[in-house]
């Protein structure tokens, strides 16, 4: 009966604690329990503070029109259901009961409302965030961490296929996301997500949406400082996929092609005169043509070794 318990009860939801001592509390006194006891304490939090009205209203609104509710339902479940310091398998549990219920395309935006960025004033959810500009790490952590979780053993009620299309619904909340936060959102999320996201596109036969996936993940291993031979070993994998030399052939003409028009348009945008205050039309073409230089000069390491070897 304490207010700050209650999904709406606190005047000062940011800045009070009763959410994550309930959530420890919850956490201690579920331990060990079995799948069906949890399904049961779940569903007692769920009907005790309305959750599943208040949830679809928030996913079936237009995003940030209920911008107090969205704040309080990703306060609740990860201070209560998803608390910091739970064991993997239990925050999949308790993950999958949040999002299971819904649909596809809502389960990705109460991903998003949970895990997407907020901003630091007043904790709101950042809707514009992947659609305006290139963002940061930090703004996609949450999400990649949450990605990982569900692709993981612990997350059973998962395929690679429902991960695969949850992803690619998250990259349309709201709006299409640009591209390098789609490539920044699945370097994040590790190795075997991405393979199989990139492979699903290959097997599809989307080698053109794959190619400039592809080398804005090279821009961002350029930007972000990770090792360019992860890009071109993970293009090495993704070539193994095409079933035909002529598919893989198409594909790698899709990249080089996606980095001659990147390049050109970074370019025009630089001789337009295009500048703002950090100059980011300049700054743009300086990691672009350095990201295809790095990710070439990879290329051809890996190409001279092989051939030295044999």
């Amino acid at each position: 009966q304490v207010s700050c318990f209650k999904l709406n009860g606190c005047a000062s939801p940011l800045h009070c604690l009763g959410l994550q001592c309930y959530g420890v509390f919850l956490q201690i006194l579920t331990a060990g329990w079995d799948e069906l006891e949890c399904h049961r304490v779940f569903n007692f939090l769920w009907e005790l503070g309305n959750l599943a009205r208040k949830v679809q209203t928030v996913v079936s609104s237009k995003p940030g029109s209920a911008r107090r509710l969205e704040l309080r339902i990703r306060l609740f479940c990860r201070g209560v259901l998803l608390s910091p310091g739970s064991h993997r398998s239990d925050s999949a549990f308790w993950l999958t009961r949040i999002l299971k219920p819904w649909p596809m395309v809502n389960q990705a935006r109460l991903l998003y409302i949970i895990f997407g960025p907020v901003s630091s004033r007043d904790g709101h959810v950042v809707w514009q965030k992947m659609i305006e500009g290139p963002t940061d790490e930090s703004s996609l952590k949450g999400l990649a961490d949450a990605i990982k979780l569900l692709y993981g053993t612990e997350a059973r009620e998962w395929t690679a296929d429902d991960v695969i299309s949850l992803v690619d619904e998250l990259s349309v909340v709201p709006q299409e996301w640009l591209m390098e936060n789609n490539a920044r959102l699945l370097l994040l999320s590790g190795n075997s997500i991405c393979f199989t996201f990139l492979a699903s596109k290959a097997v599809n036969g989307r080698a053109l949406e794959l190619a400039r996936l592809m080398v804005f993940m090279a821009l961002v291993c350029e930007k972000d400082l990770y090792c360019m031979d992860w890009a071109v070993k993970m293009m090495q994998k993704v070539c193994k996929v095409f079933s035909t030399p002529w598919e893989r052939s198409n594909f790698l003409q899709c990249l080089e092609n996606t980095f001659a028009h990147m390049l050109m348009d970074t370019l025009q945008a630089v001789l337009a005169g295009e500048r703002d205050e950090e100059d980011s039309s300049f700054l743009n073409l300086f990691h672009l043509v350095n990201a295809q230089a790095n990710f070439h000069k990879e290329i051809l390491y890996m190409a001279m070794g092989s051939s030295s070897s044999t």
